[in-house]
């Protein structure tokens, strides 16, 4: 079941979206959401889409089974998606001709039960009551979310909107228990405190703010430093002498906010100074769209800032993944001293899915950590040529030894040196943590035919949809595989070679214009990608968009859900 409710901004929508997730929730479904939004505080278009069934649902499609439209754009824009025996919720006043309109006199029930703004609950009401969903169950998400000033005139529009219509839908047994409702944002969020996160820095930019919410809205809970820096570049250096004070630091932003952080990025390379700066992409250059979603900024993370040196490029693929991957990153940033790239985007950042409770021990356990330096004060080589390239790492204050830092090339103690051979060794010495960092490297998952004659590549928050769209094809007889990256670079290429030696035809799967993940294999491997199916609108590759891609390059044709 495939439920879109579309208004301007203002109108509630993601309220009415969130009561909506948690009422099918507690009713035992399994439930993906996404967000479409305007950068306006009112007017423009925005819409929510809600995907739920009694089997796992992991991605969005096109297809919609219901329409909820608050004023004609939304109609407009959306109606071409509603299936020929869908339903159009819709306000008589709104003037709409269709035969799949079920009117209810949405506006005059909101005033009836106490205010105008309570439509969106009068919506609720009326679903709970077309699918067959206890009322109950929509009270207490009400309780437990409206303030108890609001809640009276709430309770009556449920109860208005559910006594206007009769159910028309029959849902299957839901059989859910004991998962939960996370945002992409809360998934990540909670991964970094499994991982360790002490320190937490971030200028507001859409559409990672979602982050710096939730880590100031729960600072004292869990015994965190968050900083709302001034800009970027005070951001990225606040993390940095976080780390060097010995905190598990992390700084969050979007892609122009990384623009500014690069030289920091690059402090932290030469300093060997553990952080993790999570990108939450949008599409650029500038301010481009700021409250959308891309994949653009996969080769910046990979090769930003002047100079050579070793870093770890991640991206996370979905709401559990999320959690393990920011947990693990803060881990590998510690473990091998380096920046840890976490690109995620406004598509994750902002949708909602029921998960299983994550493994926190996993979560913990993800990466085993290199035993400490224990020597006294005339020993310690801040930067000791080692044969792993990772020296001893002391907080200051909790050693006799002094500890230097320096964003100069140095020698072993730490001191400013422009000695040739010493560069050369330094280089190499940071360079050798690659060779360790190999071997914590993850391959990329697989869906699909074991010896494919197509096989797609794809990173990121494309997985699911590519996945759904591959299982698809093998159910009509195509014989079709997809991997998926989470970690990308350094890239990990025994999975990929392998697949690749069996398929006839290779497309990268990518949201954004130029196929950058097809580049980057090609550096890597100099293996190349027969074509891309990309998206660079900024809104979010389907299930279907994919399928059609696939179409247009001759492969699976019109395949039902």
């Amino acid at each position: 079941m495939n439920i879109c409710i579309g208004g301007a901004a203002g109108d509630g929508i993601e309220t009415m979206a969130g009561i909506l997730e948690k009422t099918l929730q507690r009713s035992g479904y399994y439930v993906y959401s996404m967000r479409d939004f305007m950068s306006r505080i009112r007017g423009g278009h925005n819409f929510a889409q809600i995907r739920f069934d009694s089997e796992p649902v992991k991605a969005h499609i096109d297809a919609l089974d219901i329409l909820i439209a608050y004023d004609n754009r939304t109609y407009d824009e959306h109606q071409k998606r509603l299936k020929p025996d869908g339903l159009l919720l819709c306000d008589p006043q709104l003037g709409v001709s269709d035969s799949r309109t079920l009117p209810i006199k949405l506006k005059t029930l909101a005033k009836e039960s106490g205010s105008a703004r309570t439509i969106g609950v009068v919506c609720i009401g009326a679903l709970v009551k077309l699918l067959g969903l206890d009322l109950r169950t929509a009270e207490t998400v009400l309780r437990e979310t409206l303030p108890e000033k609001l809640l009276d005139m709430n309770l009556t529009a449920v109860q208005k909107g559910f006594d206007s219509v009769e159910q028309k839908q029959t849902l299957a047994s839901p059989n859910v228990k004991g998962q939960l409702l996370l945002t992409g944002a809360e998934a990540m969020s909670l991964g970094a405190l499994a991982g360790g996160l002490r320190f937490y820095s971030a200028y507001p930019m859409s559409p990672s703010t979602s982050l710096l919410n939730f880590f100031a809205a729960h600072a004292e809970e869990f015994g965190l430093t968050v900083e709302q820096a001034e800009d970027e570049i005070a951001a990225i250096n606040m993390a940095l002498g976080a780390s060097y004070a010995g905190a598990k630091a992390m700084v969050g932003t979007s892609g122009g906010g990384f623009s500014l952080m690069v030289e920091g990025l690059g402090l932290a390379g030469i300093a060997e100074l553990p952080v993790v700066i999570v990108d939450v992409q949008r599409p650029g250059p500038a301010t481009g769209l700021p409250t959308r979603t891309e994949q653009s900024d996969l080769l910046f993370a990979c090769f930003a800032s002047q100079g050579e040196f070793p870093r770890m490029v991640i991206t996370v693929r979905d709401h559990p993944d999320a959690f393990y991957q920011t947990a693990r990153a803060l881990q590998l940033a510690q473990k091998y001293q380096i920046p840890v790239l976490l690109l995620s985007d406004q598509y994750l950042a902002d949708s909602a899915a029921i998960v299983a409770p994550p493994d926190i021990g996993k979560a913990v356990q993800s990466v085993s950590p290199l035993k400490q330096d224990e020597g006294g004060a005339e020993a310690y080589l801040r930067y000791a040529f080692t044969d792993s390239g990772v020296s001893p790492m002391r907080v200051p204050g909790k050693t006799d030894a002094l500890v230097r830092s320096d964003s100069d090339e140095h020698t072993e103690e730490g001191t400013i040196t422009e000695s040739a051979e010493v560069r050369v060794q330094m280089v190499d010495k940071r360079a050798r943590k690659l060779e360790l960092l190999a071997g914590e490297l993850l391959e990329p998952a697989y869906t699909g035919a074991e010896d494919p004659d197509v096989l797609l590549v794809g990173f990121g928050t494309t997985t699911n949809a590519v996945a759904e769209a591959v299982i698809r094809l093998n159910k009509h007889g195509v014989s079709i595989g997809a991997l998926a990256f989470g970690d990308v670079y350094p890239l990990p290429t025994k999975e990929l070679r392998n697949y690749w030696g069996k398929a006839k035809a290779v497309y990268s799967v990518e949201q954004n214009a130029t196929a950058q993940l097809n580049k980057l294999i090609r550096m890597e491997t100099n293996l190349s990608c027969t074509d891309s199916i990309l998206k660079y609108d900024g809104r979010q590759l389907s299930v279907d968009d994919i399928l059609h891609g696939l179409a247009a390059f001759g492969i699976g044709g019109e395949v039902p859900a």
